[in-house]
């Protein structure tokens, strides 16, 4: 996610934290401290108040942590490649490969609802045996406050709309059930569309009546509904893609640029003159003729000063063959649609023998898609989702 940084790891596995999560946990501090903790036990020193609303911020920090943990934990266990985790303002965001069966999909998404309200209860357990203590009221109003915070992250992750981890749920079950994991996932971009747009209208409706926590309400909704959305709509292209190779999807002959270049000459023949100008993503070639990245013009245009432009060549700036996604002209396009990642997304370099032979760009994906009978080419040919589970 852009605009996050690395703060650790958990067992091996990098945890990162986008720069809005100073600003929530500073909002919960606030809030704990402000007035939670003054009404349930009055008489303190502000201090001690301000002392308690951190602590319970970075509790709950470590809640989200744990959530997040426990969806990394069981996807590696499973065998499902994680990327890294991220922290931010409405929660957390584990980057895996999709899962192969149903089953690990239900396990993992299952998974961090579960660490929230084992968190949740075990707090609350706490806050119980610590209330007993009038010394102790201050750490048990904190408890009572991260055990139920913790619940409501856990039943709230368990509603069954996507991107919420209740709808993973819902379309693990699906696919289980109907052996279609599209299926599944359209199920769960339309439950998440409605869901959100519920949880945003009645958002504005506690905004309207005076609290002004709703439109934090509002945003969540129209985050689910967006983000289901466009889960639902990436799921019917899915659908739509089944059954096509790649090498049916790709433009070739490619037109490529010697990776030698410098940038004010590649910049220069690009200008209008030759057929670069006409392409968002121009892969370049070695001496040997051979793939070694992808540069975009106008990306090159507007980050390269014009001082550095004759001194650096466009491999030093491009995006390098190890974050290009590769493909061979008889794999299924599902199958590396599922591969594409932040870092290794479109283009599509189609190789033959270390050759390139082919690219496919967002344009050409939209274009097949459309065409008429596609998805229907070949019924009985299973996708490759099907073939691995």
């Amino acid at each position: 996610m852009k605009g996050s940084i690395r703060i650790g790891s958990v067992r091996g596995l990098e945890l990162r934290a986008h720069w809005s999560v100073p600003l929530i946990m500073l909002l919960f501090a606030y809030g704990l401290g402000s007035r939670t903790l003054p009404a349930y036990a009055p008489g303190q020193e502000p201090l001690v108040y301000a002392v308690a609303g951190v602590a319970g911020a970075l509790l709950l920090l470590l809640s989200l942590v744990t959530h997040e943990a426990a969806h990394a934990l069981t996807a590696r266990r499973a065998g499902i490649p994680v990327q890294d985790m991220t922290l931010w303002a409405l929660g957390g965001l584990t980057r895996m490969s999709r899962p192969t069966t149903a089953r690990s999909a239900f396990t993992v998404a299952l998974s961090g609802p579960l660490a929230s309200l084992l968190l949740g209860g075990a707090a609350l357990g706490a806050a119980a045996a610590a209330g007993a203590s009038p010394a102790w009221r201050i750490p048990t109003a904190v408890l009572w406050w991260l055990g139920g915070t913790n619940l409501l992250l856990g039943v709230f992750n368990l509603l069954p709309a996507a991107p919420l981890d209740g709808g993973r749920v819902l379309q693990a079950a699906l696919w289980w059930r109907t052996g279609d994991r599209d299926r599944g996932q359209r199920a769960a971009g339309r439950s998440g569309q409605v869901i959100g747009m519920v949880l945003a209208g009645a958002g504005w409706l506690v905004f309207v009546r005076g609290n002004p926590g709703g439109l934090w309400l509002v945003l969540i909704g129209m985050f689910v509904a967006v983000t289901a959305g466009a889960e639902r709509r990436w799921a019917e292209l899915h659908a739509a893609l089944r059954g096509v190779r790649t090498g049916e999807a790709m433009t070739s002959p490619v037109v490529t640029a010697p990776d030698w270049l410098t940038v004010d000459r590649f910049l220069t023949e690009a200008s209008g003159v030759t057929p670069q100008a006409r392409h968002s993503a121009v892969p370049l070639v070695d001496f040997d003729g051979r793939p070694s990245g992808v540069v975009r013009p106008a990306r090159l245009a507007s980050t390269v000063p014009p001082e550095r432009r004759d001194e650096l060549r466009i491999r030093d700036v491009a995006s390098p063959l190890s974050r290009c996604t590769l493909a061979t002209a008889d794999e299924p396009l599902s199958g590396v649609l599922d591969r594409l990642s932040p870092e290794s997304g479109l283009p599509i370099l189609v190789t033959d023998g270390g050759r390139l032979v082919g690219i496919i760009t967002a344009h050409d994906i939209e274009r097949l898609s459309k065409r008429p009978g596609t998805g229907r080419r070949n019924p009985e040919s299973p996708s490759t989702d099907d073939a691995m589970s």
